[in-house]
């Protein structure tokens, strides 16, 4: 995909890219002498036949094709310039001042502080005020204090850091439109942000965007109880719309690890999974209505609360997971499920994968409709929460440990179908120790073990987290595949978890006591583990989203060319 051309004492043809939309040729040049550039079209696309550089204005020439809002362009960066240029006939090209930095990992041009990324310009302290204006004037509503920024500007895993000089934090849906359109008429970046608890780099500023808070947007609109319908704000804390539902005997078909922070407009926007996607499905699944507010102002009326609306396209479903690209989700009417009247767990160890995979089959089989988790972790990271938490069963004589949960209406018959269930994986011995809650405590102290897992690990050192789907079968043979790469570094320690019954590995490693990216690790990661998860027939992102993470692999190893056509069409109708 990328070509780096360093000057030569040469003028010969020395490399060539072709990718779904550019054949890129190159000719390095001697000092002082013009430096041709040819782009040549493919699939009937129309180009600009040639462009002109000078040597002597360039140290680095980077060029990449690819899709900008629609169109096919060619990107140069230099110390002294930067430049998009349309590849249709007759297309224009915008120069950008000095000071771009380019991130080969991220594919991502970040500036310094108090630049913004083309062709969108840094708000001022008058976009500021008329944001203030905007939103009533306020208290609150407008942040611009550096010690508070921070926490707006730094994502959860802290490797994505952004420059944001202001934070908007409207209150109503009429607030938000009339920010987007005036971000839209001043052609200002912004960035939609709920709790920012993503693993992607995805709510975060790539520059001095401003940031569109939807923490103030936190209301509770109604709730349905002979449908199970509740519908609220998007800046509603996932926790407490569990609480909300609970006291009416209802629950959120989401849970995640972060609820106690979360919000249910970002959950929305990353389409984010959890631990009970195999009970209740995606949030596709259970989102009946949205209200959306468009790049341009436009408030989109999708908040539909009937479950069935059979009236044309479904356009909900294109918010769902976009993680902010077309929109800001504002509102949200989800289905709510009647609270189970019964929950078992079991917190179980095992020697092996295939253990593991024996185990979930005779779950699906035996515990039938009650079956609502199977979560797996291995060893090395159980042994990093013992340290920590108390773990029900020793960690030191398996490989692989598994928490499993049922959820029905009749505790007594859940119980002895648990029971059962556990009985026949001691006798197959598939199973070397197990625990059966006794209680909700009980469930509650598995779970937390459980979600542990992830600020362990994160306390532990630099934490290179990746989060895939793989057929269940290739979880071992990638985890190897991966392990035998990272040998070289005895200092990169490899841990895993994840929901293993829908096919989600989370794969991280963490190099304790060292809190720095290490260049070479990342390397030795990176492409390698999406290639390996891609070339089983995988997905390099399960449900964490791309993010800045990995949105440069869109086109190659997340969806093909021609889907990634349809997308930037899409976004470029709303756009």
């Amino acid at each position: 995909r990328f070509l780096w051309i360093g000057h030569q004492q040469a003028s010969k043809p020395t490399a060539y890219v072709r990718n779904p939309w550019l054949s890129l040729y190159a000719t390095h040049c001697a000092p002082g002498r013009p430096c041709f550039l040819k782009i040549k079209g493919e699939s009937g696309r129309g180009c600009i036949p040639s462009l002109h550089f000078a040597p002597s204005e360039f140290t680095l020439l980077f060029l990449s094709g690819m899709k900008f809002l629609g169109r096919s362009v060619s990107r140069a960066i230099s110390q002294k310039s930067f430049r998009l240029v349309s590849a249709r006939p007759g297309g224009t090209a915008v120069d950008i001042e000095p000071g771009a930095v380019f991130n080969r990992k991220s594919s991502s041009i970040t500036y310094p502080p108090g630049t913004s990324n083309p062709p969108l310009r840094s708000p001022t302290s008058d976009d500021a005020e008329a944001f203030f204006g905007l939103m009533g004037y306020r208290e609150g509503s407008l942040i611009r204090d550096s010690e508070t920024l921070e926490r707006y500007n730094i994502d959860w895993t802290r490797k994505y850091i952004g420059h944001s000089q202001m934070v908007v934090r409207p209150k109503t849906t009429h607030e938000v439109s009339s920010i987007l359109s005036y971000c839209n008429d001043e052609e200002i970046g912004i960035v939609p942000q709920a709790g920012n608890t993503g693993l992607v780099g995805g709510s975060t500023p790539v520059a001095d965007e401003v940031i569109l808070s939807v923490e103030a947007l936190n209301e509770v609109h109604g709730f349905d109880s002979d449908n199970g319908i509740l519908t609220c704000d998007a800046g509603c804390v996932l926790q407490s719309l569990h609480d909300y539902a609970k006291e009416r005997d209802h629950l959120l078909p989401i849970d995640l690890g972060a609820k106690g922070s979360c919000m249910i407009g970002g959950n929305v926007s990353t389409n984010a999974g959890g631990q009970y996607f195999y009970r209740f499905g995606s949030l596709h699944a259970n989102v009946l209505g949205l209200e959306v507010v468009l790049g341009n102002g436009t408030i989109l009326n999708l908040l539909n609360v009937n479950r069935k609306d059979n009236t044309g396209l479904d356009l909900k479903h294109l918010f769902i997971g976009a993680e902010g690209t077309l929109g800001v989700v504002t509102k949200v009417a989800i289905s709510c499920p009647k609270l189970p009247k019964a929950r078992n767990a079991a917190f179980l160890a095992l020697q092996t994968f295939d253990d593991v995979r024996r185990t979930m089959a005779l779950a699906k089989s035996e515990l039938g409709e009650t079956l609502a988790a199977f979560e797996m972790m291995d060893k090395a990271v159980l042994k990093l929460v013992a340290a920590e938490k108390d773990i029900p069963v020793s960690v030191e004589d398996c490989s692989y440990y598994v928490l499993v949960e049922t959820q029905g209406s009749n505790h007594s018959h859940d119980e002895e179908k648990m029971e059962t269930f556990l009985e026949t994986t001691m006798e197959k011995e598939y199973v070397v120790d197990g625990v059966l809650a006794q209680d909700m405590r009980q469930v509650m102290t598995f779970w937390y073990i459980r979600e542990s897992c992830n600020p362990v690990v994160k306390d532990m050192g630099y934490n290179y987290k990746y989060d895939v789907s793989i057929p269940i079968s290739d979880f071992e043979s990638v985890i190897q595949e991966m392990k035998e790469r990272l040998k070289v570094r005895p200092d990169a320690m490899v841990v895993n978890w994840g929901h293993v019954i829908d096919g989600n590995l989370h794969f991280n490693v963490t190099t304790p006591g060292d809190f720095e990216e290490n260049p070479e690790i990342l390397g030795l990661i990176e492409p390698y583990l999406f290639e390996a998860v891609v070339r089983r027939g995988g997905s390099i992102s399960a449900e964490h989203g791309l993010g800045r993470c990995k949105n440069s692999y869109l086109g190659s190893l997340a969806k093909d060319p021609v889907s990634l056509d349809a997308m930037l069409s899409i976004k470029s109708t709303f756009d």
